[in-house]
């Protein structure tokens, strides 16, 4: 008998959509087109972003066959290496996942200010922000049913409003002619490398998150089946719309005018429907974005409970509700952290860098996994799990794509990248200054 609250294919599909497709696709177009040198250089990052995403679905798609647990992301971690590099990645992913949320949930909310006259402040959008994440704390409280069919309902919502970028192609719009003189690219081979690296990075954000759906486990219906048909399904879905809405962009706003916009949707929509339309967009565009809140607190308390039971946090991370099944503890603790950082993140762009320098540790690392994985579950293969083909091209293109953007970030903000090695290096420290001070545990081993 299926638990009834386990999470159907449809469901699950949702969730990789809702956690992809955040607030990144109305913004980090015209981000990662500021350092695009050129517009090949530009849809060739969104293309290589969406086939890299597509090898990394691929790769966390068998990984979450072959070991299918609540808390997945941080499991592999602990199984394929020491446990302090479980610990010390792990925190960096809930650190830049909690900043993650709160910097989409301001930006979202800078959106929704749009609707109402006045003058508004950080701290006005901040507050608004923290209604949105208190509203989706208590949604979460309900349990995962009552969680995730919230999240299909936005997510449908926010669907909705990618499709209206798109279709503005099929509608009348003015231009504004701009007299070009043909001239051979100014830049070399090398400089076409750099600017793809730098442009990567915003191109990453918007596409990472699908990793978390491994966080689900043996939540989701026949997970041997269905988690790596709903990564597949969602990671599709995502690269055509993507696509279609970049391409929309370019042609309604230009290349070079999308450089200097931010809220580049809003444009879009401004200048096919009108200020009223495009207000009306916005509305609609913030309920989306409370999709992808709602995503984050349904995965990220998941990791803290995997972490709470084999000791790495302390035992109340690993507490469920015995009627419910909520991770009461572990959600209230994120829904705090994401609070506190609400109120000293900075704008989107200068924590983007930060946010990805840290996810690339956890991306390489964790995919690499697949190859410990591989070796140890052989008696696996053939019993219906999912097995990917032209293994091991997949995973090898992922990582190296990952070294790239991670290089590439270094290069381009050497202050980013610094901070994020102090933080890492921080946890590691961490891990072992209480590991010292911990009290012997009997070995409880089955070999006795």
């Amino acid at each position: 008998m299926q638990s009834p609250n386990r999470l159907n294919l449809f469901s699950f599909t949702m969730i990789v959509i809702g956690l992809v497709i955040g607030m990144g696709i109305f913004r980090t177009a015209a981000t990662s087109a500021k350092d695009a040198i050129d517009p090949s250089v530009y849809f060739s990052a969104w293309l290589v972003g969406g086939l890299v995403a597509l090898c990394g679905a691929l790769t966390y798609a068998e990984i979450g066959s072959r070991y299918p647990v609540t808390g997945g992301y941080y499991k592999i971690f602990a199984q394929a290496y020491h446990p302090s590099i479980a610990f010390a990645i792990n925190c960096l992913i809930l650190v830049s996942n909690a900043a993650s949320l709160s910097g989409v949930a301001l930006i979202g909310s800078g959106y929704v200010l749009k609707l109402f006259p006045g003058v508004w402040t950080d701290i006005d959008k901040a507050l608004l922000s923290c209604v949105a994440i208190a509203i989706f704390y208590f949604i979460n409280l309900q349990g995962l049913r009552m969680s995730s069919r919230a999240q299909n309902i936005l997510m449908t919502i926010k669907i909705t409003m990618i499709l209206v970028i798109i279709a503005a192609l099929f509608f009348p719009y003015e231009t504004t002619e701009i007299k070009t003189i043909a001239v051979a690219p100014a830049f070399s081979t090398m400089d076409w490398i750099k600017s793809l690296g730098v442009s990567l990075i915003a191109v990453s954000f918007t596409y990472g998150g699908y990793q978390q759906t491994i966080n689900f486990g043996h939540e989701v219906e026949q997970p041997s089946k269905n988690i790596p048909r709903g990564i597949l399904i969602g990671i599709l879905i995502i690269i055509v719309l993507y696509l279609l809405a970049n391409f929309s962009y370019y042609q309604i706003v230009g290349f070079e005018q999308m450089k200097g916009e931010r809220e580049i949707a809003f444009v879009v929509v401004d200048k096919i429907f009108g200020r009223q339309g495009a207000m009306i967009f916005s509305g609609f565009l913030f309920l989306g974005v409370l999709a992808y809140v709602n995503g984050l607190l349904m995965s990220n308390p998941r990791v803290m409970y995997a972490m709470g039971a084999d000791g790495s946090l302390p035992k109340p991370f690993a507490q469920r509700d015995p009627q419910t099944g909520v991770l009461k503890f572990s959600l209230t603790v994120f829904t705090i952290i994401c609070l506190v950082i609400l109120f000293f993140s900075q704008e989107f762009e200068q924590i983007l860098a930060f946010t990805i320098f840290l996810d690339c540790f956890g991306m390489i690392l964790s995919s690499a996994t697949i190859f410990w994985f591989r070796k140890k579950t052989k008696h696996l293969n053939g019993t219906g799990i999912y097995q990917m083909r032209l293994f091991p091209l997949f995973p090898i293109i992922f990582m190296l794509a990952y070294l790239f953007v991670g290089a590439s970030i270094a290069l381009d903000d050497p202050t980013a990248a610094a901070t994020g090695v102090g933080v890492l290096a921080a946890f590691l420290l961490i891990y072992f200054v209480a590991k010292r001070f911990q009290a012997p545990v009997q070995d409880r081993s089955v070999n006795g």
